[in-house]
């Protein structure tokens, strides 16, 4: 079978995830972030069919959080406009992808979010295997709108990742096939406290446990049975 290579993109840790802000300061949100991006790479490298994780980032941090997980690096590159974002994310993306295809010739790529806390190796390899070859294809997050994972299993076709807000349609529109499957942790990329309470409530990965547990995080629902 034939293996394909994962990309994650994260931007640098001042600005990681704003909307965790009423529940966690700035330090303890970056904690988390690396944290998450550990959990996310190590379920990734524990898929046979993985055969190899590149980090994509601006931040030394994030650069040696990723290294320190068995993920390779790569230095975002700089760009010459002034560009959003989520547009900085994809053209991260799609500059890690030429250089991924440099090194390894034409191989299946997978684009995948950085912060899957809950993901199982499981689901991921489930979702590979369910990607159709000679085209694109996606996981529709746990909202019904985003995308955590961009699948390309074509080693000549172009990933061409569209994330960011309706990126679900965005995929579509541009080609790309939705994935069915019971992968719960694959499809639930935290951006939100209530994110964070459904994936501590399916299983966290080691990293993001710790943290948790070490900056005295109490889920909001502890104790009742509807958690």
């Amino acid at each position: 079978m034939s293996q394909v290579h994962a990309l994650i993109a994260v931007k640098d840790l001042a600005r990681a995830k704003s909307r965790l802000a009423p529940r966690f300061a700035q330090g303890d949100r970056e904690r988390l972030v690396l944290a998450m991006l550990t959990d996310t790479v190590t379920a990734a490298r524990s898929v046979p069919r993985v055969a190899s994780v590149t980090v994509v980032t601006p931040d030394p941090v994030v650069a040696d959080t990723a290294l320190t997980a068995g993920a390779e690096v790569y230095p975002e590159p700089a760009l010459r406009l002034p560009y959003a974002d989520i547009e900085r994310l994809n053209e991260a993306l799609t500059h890690a992808a030429e250089h991924v295809r440099l090194r390894h010739g034409g191989v299946d790529l997978l684009a995948l979010q950085a912060d899957l806390p809950a993901l199982q190796g499981r689901e991921l390899a489930a979702a590979i295997g369910a990607a159709p070859r000679g085209r694109r294809s996606y996981v529709v997050d746990h909202r019904g709108t985003g995308t955590s994972a961009l699948l390309l299993r074509d080693p000549v076709g172009q990933l061409a990742p569209r994330f960011g807000r309706e990126s679900a349609m965005r995929h579509r529109e541009t080609g790309a096939v939705a994935l069915p499957g019971e992968w719960p942790g694959l499809r639930l990329d935290v951006d939100t406290a209530d994110d964070l309470e459904l994936a501590v409530a399916l299983g966290v990965g080691a990293a993001t446990s710790g943290v948790l547990d070490e900056i005295g995080w109490v889920r909001a629902c502890a104790g009742e049975s509807s958690c």
